[in-house]
């Protein structure tokens, strides 16, 4: 009977290699043509996972738990949300993981299975606390926190408001407004903080052009009215998420405006409507649900190594200029 040795042997890969390949682990980094040249010879020799190893794949693992700072509508507010708990839960089935998912920063489960805890979105210090008290296999998603020694997975805010701003000036704008949201009254959004920031070094924005609700579509609608209505307006917007620059379309439209003639307009994410909106958004794609993959295989990847050094991974961002933007 052929054994992970002969398949090693014959393919001139380490047995550790050959295992975890055929056990499909999703961290192992190794070449296209290695995978498939090692799955033909375990092909080819006839290799079977034995009947016990079998039941074991079929037993779980882990037990993770997602935990997310913001109420479960927030994901039909937002798409973005939405894709982050797909990817999370799309690659905790493949990888055979038990998942549960608690929202608005609230731990529902006294469980002590689990292994590991995903923190998706800025929590309080008494948030993580608890986590702690549950498991150190910790990972955040979709927010970095420096003064932590965990894991994560994060995309990097401060530098797309800066590619937007520069945008918009390397196009002659000196005035640059933004419109974002919050998700509560004490924490002000990195985008926000960003673009405040590095426009007011640049000279191109003022507190009177920097808007701010929810990220919602009714709160971009609300805040534009308010912007138009005052007569006196910046000529480019930078715009926190896609699901606010859809309110922000229909209150330009029905204030008879032109886009992006009398006023153009750059949001954050490339949601899936984000192309077939009249005109359709500029914006910038943020690979969302990677996020929600990437931070699974890294509390697996901690779990399995004993790492204790905290990985910082930031998912790459694209700037799609579409027609609200010249």
């Amino acid at each position: 009977m052929a054994t992970l040795k002969n398949i090693a042997l014959e393919a001139n890969v380490s047995l550790a290699t050959v295992s975890r390949v055929l056990n499909e682990d999703p961290t192992l980094s190794v070449k296209a043509e290695t995978k498939k040249r090692i799955f033909e010879i375990a092909d080819k020799l006839d290799y079977k996972i034995s009947s016990s190893r079998k039941t074991a794949s079929n037993k779980k693992q882990h037990h993770f738990l997602a935990l997310y700072n913001y109420k479960q509508d927030a994901e039909v507010k937002d798409p973005y949300y939405l894709s982050i708990r797909h990817g999370i839960e799309n690659q905790c089935e493949k990888m055979n993981i038990g998942l549960i998912n608690c929202y608005e920063s609230k731990i529902q489960t006294n469980s002590r299975q689990v292994s590991g805890i995903l923190l998706v979105g800025r929590m309080t210090k008494e948030v993580i606390e608890q986590a702690k008290k549950l498991t150190s296999n910790i990972c955040f998603v979709n927010y970095t926190d420096h003064s932590e020694l965990y894991d994560s997975v994060d995309i990097d805010l401060a530098r797309i408001s800066k590619e937007i701003t520069n945008f918009f000036i390397n196009q002659g704008y000196e005035r640059i407004g933004f419109i974002g949201g919050q998700y509560d009254s004490r924490t002000p959004d990195l985008r926000e903080i960003a673009f405040a920031e590095y426009g007011h070094l640049k000279n191109v924005v003022s507190e009177q052009d920097i808007y701010r609700g929810e990220f919602s579509s009714s709160s971009g609608y609300n805040l534009a009215n308010q912007m138009l209505k005052s007569g006196n307006y910046p000529k480019a917007i930078f715009i926190a998420s896609d699901s606010i620059a859809i309110g922000v379309l229909r209150a330009i439209h029905e204030h008879g405006l032109s886009i992006p003639d009398d006023i153009a307009m750059i949001s954050i994410n490339d949601c899936p409507t984000a192309k077939f909106t009249f005109p359709s958004l500029s914006t910038v794609r943020i690979h969302s649900e990677l996020m929600g993959t990437q931070s699974v295989n890294l509390l697996i990847e901690k779990s399995r190594d004993a790492r204790s050094i905290p990985l910082r991974v930031y998912v790459p961002s694209e700037l799609k200029l579409r027609d609200t933007t010249k």
